[in-house]
């Protein structure tokens, strides 16, 4: 699907008409091809202003992060690029900043620059994304030192990719009281069902979800449906409703239109049993996941 501005800002709307008011974006978001020439964080600050000049007490949260290039040494760096993110958004401060993955270099100054970026007010918590159990435990400790939380780790998570539960990281969120925040949370559509082997995607999710793999994963699409039809649900409110179910997870799927953003608000109200939670993950289990993103493993 084509993005395009009017349709953005429709899903923008529908959500926060939902009750959805949490919006994760990034300075790298939309730099590249994916939005053309618009940055997100432009486009956020943009839909945030006009919402607010005819509703002005609604309540919309935002979640940034910080690209770890490689050329961005020590806590400055976190603090102007913030600054610089802020800028964009039209915003004195975020509900949440995040490193948008571990730096090649070391991580220390960045983790640093988080705490100075909330003891300066600019930001009310803060988290990382794609951070490996040991990491994320040595990011807690030192900003602990600060006597600041480390509130999220943001990783790919999924019902076919479940890897934040096999390399330790869920299970040390869990303990240490860091949010999970989901993205990929329907695989990239391929949850949806709107994927089959006859159709699979083009691009470049079709060398990820190719036929062989989506005939693998027609017994738990086929499980998914079942239980939707049950709960008058789809399969993609089905698929979110599970990482729901794990606990201490929120999920943030990409809503490109109205109509996508109301599906994902019925995702929430409701919820699966113990026993559906557990049948999905069996047969998940019998599926080979797709690949992730390569510094979890760092």
């Amino acid at each position: 699907m084509e993005w395009n501005e009017k349709a953005a800002r429709a899903a923008f709307n529908a959500s926060i008409d939902g009750g959805l008011t949490f919006f994760d974006t990034a300075e790298v978001y939309g730099s590249g091809l994916a939005l053309g020439a618009v940055n997100s964080e432009v486009l956020l600050g943009r839909y945030i202003k006009e919402r607010k000049e005819k509703d002005p007490d609604v309540e919309i949260e935002v979640a940034t992060k910080f690209a770890a290039l490689p050329w961005r040494f020590g806590r400055q760096s976190v603090l102007n690029a913030l600054k610089d993110s802020l800028c964009r958004l039209g915003l004195t401060s975020v509900d949440l900043y995040q490193l948008h993955w571990p730096g090649v270099w070391g991580n220390e100054g960045y983790i640093d620059g988080l705490g100075d970026a909330v003891e300066k007010g600019l930001v009310k918590a803060v988290g990382v994304s794609n951070y490996s159990e040991k990491r994320l435990r040595e990011a807690y400790e030192k900003l602990k030192k600060r006597g600041i939380p480390l509130a999220t780790n943001q990783v790919n998570y999924s019902l076919i990719y479940r890897v934040p539960e096999e390399n330790g990281v869920k299970a040390a969120c869990d303990e240490l009281g860091i949010t999970i925040i989901a993205y990929s949370p329907i695989a990239q559509g391929a949850l949806t069902g709107k994927y089959t082997p006859d159709k699979p995607p083009s691009g470049p999710r079709g060398r990820i979800y190719t036929p062989e793999f989506l005939t693998r994963l027609q017994p738990l699409l086929n499980k998914i449906s079942e239980i939707g039809e049950k709960y008058d649900k789809t399969p993609t409110q089905v698929s979110l409703n599970w990482l729901v179910a794990q606990g201490n997870v929120v999920p943030i799927p990409g809503a490109k239109t109205a109509e996508q953003a109301e599906e994902f608000i019925g995702a929430l109200g409701w919820r699966l049993t113990d026993e559906e939670v557990a049948e999905l993950r069996s047969l998940a289990s019998e599926i080979k996941p797709v690949i992730g993103f390569p510094v979890e493993k760092l």
